[in-house]
């Protein structure tokens, strides 16, 4: 019987940045992805403010998941993280300290492309320390009416989604997904946000989507598309894509994730459920 071989940790090779605007913001911002000892996870370093506060990414430090998911601690914020974790966990990173001159990282091309071209271009560094692998042991949900979401216990890391929007050009999609490094490049890291003009409006009210144009984000009027879509059901890939990057606030799983008509409330609902699960079983 041959012994269970250990994966280790990993952070990056060499310091790497980007600027750019931020999605909601509108604002300037440098990002400066930097390597982080064995043990410490993401941190966020708001290097604009006095004191350059630090932000652990982890699920009890979301504070608001309105369009994005928003992280909070040390007096500091970060917000619209997902598509940034979602690619720091998809390139097999541990371990990472993301310096940012704002409170949002750049929105890039509204996906989690460039960010994943940035960790390669950085590398992979091993570390001695054993890489933790969280095996979901039970089945957790968060229901609402008709959406829910439901973190179930599997070999792999698996989502399925459905996402209903009775836009013409949407109605039901479904995506399935066995994720790994060359799933995610191919299927769901090109994906990018979605959002309708009636929405536009709104969001500019509230002070948000300041940073959007049809480039980073696929726009859908009543009847059409206004962007360039990278897939037919781009949509529901980036759900996905939010998905990934919301839950890897729980560090690496294994399990089954099923989706629908869910979003970041949802992601943050279950992980702060399951986050709380371990804390006692620990």
């Amino acid at each position: 019987m041959s012994a269970k071989i250990q994966e280790c940790q990993h952070t990056i090779g060499k310091a790497v940045s980007y600027s750019g605007i931020g999605l909601h913001s509108g604002k300037d911002v440098l990002m400066t992805l930097k390597p982080a000892a064995a043990n410490t996870g993401v941190t966020f370093i708001r290097t604009d403010l006095p004191g350059q506060p630090e932000i652990r990414a982890v699920a009890e430090n979301v504070s608001s998941t309105v369009k994005a998911t928003t992280l909070s601690e040390n007096g500091a914020e970060v917000f619209t993280v997902e598509h940034l974790m979602a690619a720091i966990s998809m390139s097999g990173v541990d371990n990472i300290r993301i310096e940012m001159s704002s409170p949002e990282p750049p929105v890039t091309d509204g996906s989690a492309k460039v960010f994943s071209e940035l960790l390669d271009e950085a590398g992979l560094v091993e570390q001695e320390a054993e890489r933790k692998v969280y095996a979901v042991d039970k089945a957790f949900s968060v229901y609402d009416g008709d959406r829910y979401i439901a973190v179930l216990p599997y070999d792999g890391y698996r989502i399925s989604f459905t996402s209903i929007n009775n836009h013409p050009m949407l109605g039901t999609q479904y995506f399935d997904v066995l994720l790994d490094k060359e799933s995610f490049r191919k299927e769901i890291m090109p994906a990018r946000t979605v959002a309708f003009t009636y929405e536009l409006d709104m969001l500019r009210k509230m002070g948000l989507g300041l940073g959007g144009s049809l480039e980073n984000v696929v726009v859908f009027d009543e009847e059409k598309i206004l962007s360039e879509p990278r897939f037919e059901d781009e949509l529901i890939r980036h759900k996905i894509l939010d998905a990934i990057g919301d839950l890897f606030l729980l560090g690496r799983i294994k399990a089954h994730v099923i989706a629908v008509k869910t979003g970041h409330a949802f992601n943050s609902q279950i992980a702060k459920q399951i986050q709380a699960y371990r804390t006692k079983e620990e």
